[in-house]
């Protein structure tokens, strides 16, 4: 069988930059056990996969170790896809997924995603992961749906952290960390750490903005936020607070098309 596989660099301009993800458009759903180990052979943050339906297109996506319930920059990079590879025109994309519908929407400063807004509770983060991450003691701790959501009170202290992965992977209840502060030149910043899901430092993470915005938004007293994910790619994202639901706004950029045999 061959498929056809893009690769996208999502939240970002410039190829090199954001967060990678592969795209596979499919004709019918195949087996969970090879979409997974296509994922695997990836080895990227996120492989997605989508098959067209009678309204709209039913999309799922896999780390390198699980399918998830919600990434965004796949979801971007597909839209993307979508828009410059294979002749979608319409103004809005429809997405089924096991976070519900979702919808993406072209515009002059991006693609426009439409996604639920997380909702955090004030958590005791384990001090053993505290020193996982290399920090004295955070601000606040919070746990949203997937995550730990730890502040920190200033960009340098979250772009020089060093984190034990090996730590953090025993966290139980949890994704994964998200790590976060008030930027120097934006409204926040952040890292995510998901050892457990194959992915030590995730580059540029869409869905963890559905937790942080939230948060931002209430301790800035606005509903519109520029943040910036200070990985070594970095990333940039638009985030709108909008009642319950989070709109996350980015660019993405090609990389690569190619033909996969399985």
């Amino acid at each position: 069988m061959e498929l056809t596989l893009y690769q996208a660099d999502a939240f970002t301009k410039e190829v090199f930059g954001g967060n990678p993800a592969a795209i596979c458009p499919l004709d019918y759903w195949l087996d969970d056990d090879l979409l997974q180990k296509i994922a695997n052979e990836n080895n990227l943050s996120e492989t997605a996969f989508f098959v067209k339906e009678k309204h709209g297109y039913h999309l799922r996506w896999f780390t390198p170790a699980v399918e998830v319930d919600l990434c965004g920059h796949a979801t971007l990079a597909a839209a993307h896809i979508l828009y410059e590879h294979l002749g979608f025109e319409a103004p809005n994309i429809l997405f089924q997924t096991r976070s519900g519908q979702l919808t993406v929407e072209k515009t002059e400063s991006g693609y426009l995603m439409n996604f639920p807004a997380d909702h955090l509770t004030q958590t005791e983060f384990p001090i053993e992961f505290v020193d996982g991450l290399g920090i004295e003691q955070p601000l606040e701790t919070l746990k949203g749906k997937d995550d730990f959501l730890v502040i920190l009170d200033q960009q340098s202290a979250v772009e020089q952290l060093q984190p034990d992965f090996s730590a953090i992977a025993k966290l139980a209840n949890a994704r994964g960390v998200i790590v976060s502060a008030p930027g120097d030149a934006v409204d926040f910043v952040s890292r995510c750490f998901y050892p457990a899901a194959g992915i030590n430092e995730d580059p540029v993470t869409g869905s963890a903005h559905t937790t942080m915005t939230p948060y931002w938004a209430k301790r800035l007293g606005k509903s519109d936020l520029i943040a910036t994910q200070v990985s070594d790619r970095r990333g940039h994202l638009g985030c709108n607070l909008r009642g319950d639901r989070v709109e996350l706004i980015g660019n993405a950029v090609t990389y690569m098309k190619a033909t996969i045999f399985v």
